[in-house]
């Protein structure tokens, strides 16, 4: 369904008093939506497959696409291609994130350690002409030397070696991308490293990874334009009994850390039961930066396709009430075969700024009063009052001003891209 320019103005503008009353300027909101931007994952595109034929195929590391939905991206042109038209349907202007394995070597083996920026150069050039930041992460899954489980705290020592080069080539990668673009390039490490049933040797796989990760950063790079981050999980396929890369593990390391690293938050890497809302301030009191990978865990999956549910605006109400949207960075992270893949991409993707925008206009200042005076009463009052307000009209000014569809009348787009585009890949 589509809306004509009338009536989404009107109903703006009847939006716009309501939020007036309630002490909220939806014009300045507006103003804040445009520069705010949430990174996307090319990694949906094409299932996490990457582009080494060597090890195209290979799964492992708990990285599990599930779904044969027609229409993959089978190379750089092609992701690329879905990647921009996914990004002529999400409002505002938004980022892409990279994994290693999208390296395009031009028909020759390049392994992993020997990665440099001349393999993402394609990747650079269609960035610039878009004028759009990259995110970077290097890929320790789907490879020989990660079969064991263990990467950066293999007790190989060849093994480990091949891994914190790698990490240290992808660093020098993201921090030549910032320096091309003249945009801020995030390097996060995520390691699948873990046991599927019970080890006696946590202290040592643990010990192990620091030492790795110290040589990674303590390696010489500019960091003008580089963030680097590292990513916790609770547990993954074939990980089930332990990761070494755990949450406390990550917390302790970057808290004691010389070298400015971020934490990551994953929301599916976590207990179901478990806020990543609350942790929030926590980390943001002694860090100067966090990055959030959006997803929705489901029972024992955590990368289902982003939904505007509870979790999700609790995470972004905690970043306004915070005032930190300058300091907390958004990506994407979910992979979903089973459906038309820029269908997942958009979904998620817009719901991520439902949930963002949602947070903007929520008049948080009358939560604050409340508190001051220790009426409780009034504050739970006003929370289930505000869940009413008429957040869609906003959202609908939103999506027009920024030159995308408003309503649904996005999925026919995505309907005719399938029968001219994707159809033609099977």
């Amino acid at each position: 369904m589509s809306l004509d320019y009338e009536k989404i103005l009107a109903d703006y503008e009847r939006a716009k008093e309501v939020y007036k009353d309630f002490g909220v300027d939806t014009d300045e909101v507006l103003n804040k939506m445009k520069r705010i931007s949430i990174s996307l994952h090319c990694w949906q595109g094409d299932d996490v497959t990457g582009f080494e034929e060597a090890t195209k195929g290979m799964g492992g590391g708990g990285i599990l696409a599930t779904g044969n939905y027609f229409g993959r991206a089978r190379n750089g042109d092609e992701l690329r291609s879905d990647l921009e038209f996914a990004m002529s349907l999400i409002p505002g202007k938004h980022r892409v994130n990279l994994h290693a394995i999208y390296a395009e070597t031009d028909g020759k083996k390049v392994d992993r350690d020997e990665l440099s920026i001349d393999h993402f150069e394609k990747w650079l050039k269609w960035a610039k002409e878009k004028d759009i930041g990259l995110d970077f992460n290097p890929t320790f899954f789907a490879h020989p030397k990660a079969q064991s489980g263990y990467t950066l705290s293999s007790t190989d020592e060849g093994v480990r070696k091949f891994w914190v080069k790698h990490g240290i080539k992808s660093r020098e990668i993201a921090s030549q991308i910032g320096k091309e673009l003249k945009k801020t390039c995030i390097n996060n490490i995520w390691i699948p490293d873990g046991s599927k049933d019970f080890t006696a040797k946590r202290y040592e796989h643990r010990k192990i990874l620091k030492e790795s990760l110290d040589e990674i950063f303590a390696a010489s790079v500019d960091k003008t334009y580089l963030v680097d981050s590292v990513e916790s999980k609770l547990f993954g396929i074939g990980s089930e009994a332990f990761v070494v890369g755990s949450h406390e593990f990550y917390m302790g390391y970057v808290f004691t850390s010389k070298h400015d690293i971020a934490i990551c938050f994953d929301l599916g890497h976590f207990h179901p039961t478990e806020s990543v809302a609350d942790k929030i301030s926590s980390v943001l009191a002694f860090s100067k930066k966090v990055l959030l990978h959006l997803s929705r865990g489901m029972r024992w999956d955590s990368d289902h396709v982003v939904v505007l549910n509870d979790e999700v605006l609790s995470v972004s109400q905690e970043v306004k009430r915070a005032d930190a949207f300058d300091r907390v960075f958004f990506a994407l992270d979910f992979f979903d075969a089973s459906i038309n893949r820029i269908t997942a991409w958009v979904t998620g993707a817009r719901a991520a700024l439902k949930s963002i925008l949602y947070a903007l206009l929520e008049p948080t200042h009358l939560l604050n009063e409340a508190e001051n005076e220790g009426d409780f009463g009034k504050r739970l009052a006003l929370l289930e009052e505000f869940k009413t307000l008429p957040f869609g009209a906003v959202w609908n000014k939103f999506c027009y001003e920024s030159n995308v569809p408003v309503g649904s009348s996005w999925l026919e787009k995505v309907k005719e891209y399938e029968d001219k585009v994707l159809k033609s890949r099977i």
